[in-house]
């Protein structure tokens, strides 16, 4: 008999779930990659072969994104992290300082990081609120060196739906919503992420610089933290994570034929539409975010009645679900609803709830 496997409807946070066909590429390219009998993980990054993937994933990279010339598309080491600290090293000058709002832990981590290299002013914080809606309204600082936003909070599930323009360069981190949905990228002077929710597998960051900005502190950096030296070395300065980057290529690749940031906005928005009505209908669960700051990637909620989540991990551990754990810091539960994550999957979740209703309401 064959033994046929069960479905698993995958929520993680991160990392987060993979489209299957760029799993089952993938694992074949770790066995044979371009036909040349090596492996992936074995070639050397200087072949011409992986030289190709490189280029190829820089300018998708660009292109989803709608950036044309002026801005450069690297791939880096270290995660999204250690952007915290390379964003002020290359843009913060000893004698300025930079603008951050604070919209949960990771904001708060670069913020950490960033006043140990200078000066740093948070001109908006949630913090008042535990980071459950995003700050509006703020006041920009023109002589800022640079200011730098979150647009999206995994923890909190909140997200920004309108982004600052400003005469200052603006930083993103876009770690857990890139190539999710419309939105002008030029409007941004550095866009980081790591790979591990919309785009790869954990290893490999993102990043995506306005040139014009960089070369300007008077700061000497080192070589592994300098943009302008990856760059140059088209992001071969040093041995590059060849696997992550090359998943990512291909997961780039696949939202591409399927139609781009425009198919994957639509997909993105049923998928978080479903899910919100049903925790605003059903009378056991709320919604931890504002309303107007909902993130359509990571939806967090909370049984009315704590007691019963024995029972609710019950059911959705039955239903094959996975990963919708809350974090510690706000608890109950969180489904993330990364590009690669079927309807399907969410009706499934949406199903439980409303079985889960009917046995405890």
């Amino acid at each position: 008999m064959t033994d046929v496997k069960k479905k698993v409807h995958n929520f993680s946070a991160g990392p987060g779930i993979l489209p299957q066909e760029v799993l089952k590429q993938a694992s074949e390219a770790c066995i044979d990659f371009d036909n040349l009998n090596l492996s992936l993980l074995e070639i050397s990054h200087r072949s011409k072969n992986f030289e190709a993937v490189m280029q190829e994933a820089r300018a998708l990279a660009k292109e989803l994104l709608g950036l044309g010339d002026g801005y450069q598309a690297i791939f880096l080491g270290g995660g999204a992290s250690m952007q915290f600290c390379m964003v002020p090293m290359n843009l913060l000058r000893s004698e300025g300082y930079a603008a951050y709002v604070n919209t949960g832990v990771w904001a708060g981590k670069a913020i950490k990081e960033a006043q140990m290299i200078g000066n740093v002013k948070v001109i908006a914080s949630s913090e008042d609120k535990k980071f459950n809606y995003v700050p509006r309204n703020y006041p920009i600082h023109g002589d800022a060196d640079y200011m730098h936003i979150t647009s999206n909070n995994t923890i909190y599930g909140t997200q920004m739906k309108n982004f600052p323009i400003s005469r200052i360069p603006v930083v993103c981190d876009m770690s857990s919503d890139i190539f999710s949905r419309k939105i002008d990228c030029k409007n941004f002077d550095l866009i980081y992420a790591g790979a591990q929710k919309n785009m790869g597998p954990a290893g490999c960051t993102l990043v995506v610089v306005k040139e014009s900005i960089l070369g300007k502190t008077g700061r000497k950096i080192s070589s592994m933290l300098d943009y302008k030296v990856h760059i140059k070395g088209e992001s071969m300065y040093n041995t590059p994570p060849v696997f992550p980057i090359y998943v990512s290529l291909l997961t780039m690749r696949w939202l591409k034929k399927n139609g781009g940031i425009e198919w994957i906005d639509k997909k993105n928005n049923q998928k978080a539409n479903l899910l919100y009505a049903e925790i605003d209908r059903n009378n056991l669960f709320f919604g931890t975010a504002e309303k107007d700051c909902r993130s359509m990637m990571n939806v967090t909620f909370l049984l009315n009645n704590p007691e019963l989540e024995p029972e609710f991990d019950k059911m959705w551990k039955e239903a094959s679900i996975s990963g919708i754990r809350g974090h510690r810091d706000v608890g109950g539960y969180r489904a993330s609803l990364y590009n690669a994550l079927p309807l399907e999957s969410v009706q499934v979740l949406v199903d439980v709830m409303k079985e889960f209703e009917k046995k405890f309401a």
